[in-house]
């Protein structure tokens, strides 16, 4: 007997997607079915369209691209008072229960060498806490210091959605409540041939990926946390990427400033730290605040320089940012003039032949569709960039050696710890780096930033001896 969901992808030119239904179990087919129920046809269509016709490209647009302005830290000239007042308007808002905390983690560990969500990756330095507990400590300790339980919304994928759970439950939710923490899946798009043909994986499943971290504007609209958000009185949300324990996910003078702009989104930057480091760049273009990507931006802007011999194209884009909740929902709901961009790549998919053989391709025969968040700016109110400190905020974990690897990651932690005890009066030996000789950690429930920490050592009487190994919690 036909089945409606088949008889539409015959008529949308998709029919190849059942080409082998007929061979499949009932539970294969099951599968199969809601696997495709997952796909927009229409926007599969459009897509080809506008992005795999003859000719279509997704080249940059140079013209009339410059630096965007941002909110300098006091210490780099920055108005010190604006920032004080900025961080009274986020104190404000935290004791006011308006903000919640939000994590991409959709990831693997795969990179890492290691098989399970990116956020039950052990990063800290003496206890080997997972991602998911630092930043869930840190939620739970903001939440203390201001009064008022946050919510946390963590978006998954499908393929860690159930071990995220499972985590977080052996763990009773790091302390957390439960009715407070949030999971949600992340939306999936399928991988199509050049010119357009929906791809198989198997004889009984599409080939279907994430749909890039502008997703998770569609998929909060879709889970039901816009809705939530609003019966709780919150109406902003705090953006962070779960490879990151050095963020501050809840950021008072952050959110101050984004109160005081009345903007819609913010984000804060990093100086680069040299010219072809891989970060994307905050610019303006026609009077929009938009992000380029490093790959998409010519090496020679890269470099350019400016009289003081600093580079031009300066303010690096380290994926924080605040969202004000209504605009969300505007960016899911899409329309002329807001809906994200889709961006195109190009890629070796695995599929199957016409006889229901596996293809491994050696080189890219198909294009996989994603969105990038940084995308929603143009079509942001007021947005706002201000700087942060690489040192307070930036620290990821991507790389299983080298650069942004889980020793980078311990050494910042511990650079960040030694400055916190030398600013309260520790005689404390570093290198060069700021990195101490000794293995230290602070727990974020004993501090999570340089006021909590300076706030909890005062209490301490007498100090603990600074040892190897020390943990303070």
């Amino acid at each position: 007997m036909p089945h409606p969901l088949i008889d539409k992808f015959q008529r949308a030119g998709q029919g190849q997607v059942f080409d082998f239904f007929q061979l499949l179990s009932p539970e294969a087919q099951r599968r199969l079915l809601e696997e495709a129920a997952e796909i927009d046809l229409a926007e599969v269509e459009r897509l080809t369209h506008t992005l795999l016709r003859p000719g279509a490209t997704e080249g940059i647009d140079l013209d009339g691209l410059a630096p965007a302005p941002y909110e300098r830290r006091p210490e780099n000239g920055g108005d010190a008072a604006a920032w004080s007042l900025a961080k009274t308007a986020g104190e404000a808002a935290l004791r006011a229960g308006s903000v919640a905390a939000f994590t991409v983690a959709g990831g693997q560990g795969t990179r890492l060498g290691y098989d399970g969500p990116k956020g039950t990756f052990l990063v800290t330095p003496v206890k080997r806490k997972p991602l998911f507990q630092v930043f869930a400590e840190k939620i739970l300790a903001a939440g203390r210091r201001y009064g008022r339980p946050l919510h946390w919304f963590i978006m998954t994928s499908h393929a860690n959605h159930a071990a995220t759970e499972e985590f977080f439950a052996e763990h009773h939710f790091f302390g957390l409540e439960r009715p407070r923490v949030h999971f949600f899946r992340q939306g999936r798009m399928p991988a199509v041939t050049l010119d357009g043909k929906i791809l198989l994986e198997t004889t009984g499943s599409i080939a279907l990926s994430p749909d890039g971290h502008g997703g998770s504007l569609r998929a909060l609209d879709r889970s039901g946390a816009l809705d939530l958000m609003k019966r709780e009185g919150i109406d902003t949300l705090s953006y962070f990427q779960v490879d990151n324990p050095l963020v501050r996910c809840i950021d008072p003078a952050f959110i101050g400033w984004h109160i005081m702009r009345q903007s819609e989104m913010s984000s804060k930057m990093v100086p680069k730290a040299y010219a072809e480091e891989k970060v994307g760049h905050f610019c303006t273009q026609r009077g929009k605040t938009i992000v380029v990507e490093y790959s998409d931006l010519p090496m020679a802007m890269q470099r350019e320089k400016v009289a003081s011999d600093q580079l031009r194209y300066l303010a690096g884009s380290i994926a924080i940012h605040l969202l004000d909740r209504e605009f969300v929902r505007r960016m899911a709901e899409g329309g002329e003039g807001v809906a994200l961009p889709f961006h195109r790549a190009e890629k070796k998919i695995p599929t199957v032949d016409a006889a229901g053989r596996p293809v491994k391709p050696e080189t890219a025969n198909g294009v996989k569709f994603e969105m990038f968040v940084f995308d929603a700016l143009p079509a942001a109110k007021n947005p706002v960039v201000i700087e942060t400190l690489r040192v307070d905020d930036f620290s990821p974990v991507k790389n299983a050696a080298g650069v942004d690897s889980p020793q980078t990651c311990r050494d910042d932690q511990m650079r960040q710890f030694a400055r916190w005890l030398r600013a309260n009066g520790v005689a404390l030996e570093t290198d060069a780096t700021g990195k101490p000789r000794l293995t230290l950690e602070v727990a974020p429930l004993f501090g999570y930033d340089e006021d909590s920490f300076a706030d909890a050592w005062k209490k301490l009487s007498p100090p603990p001896a600074i040892v190897d190994a020390l943990y303070l919690a």
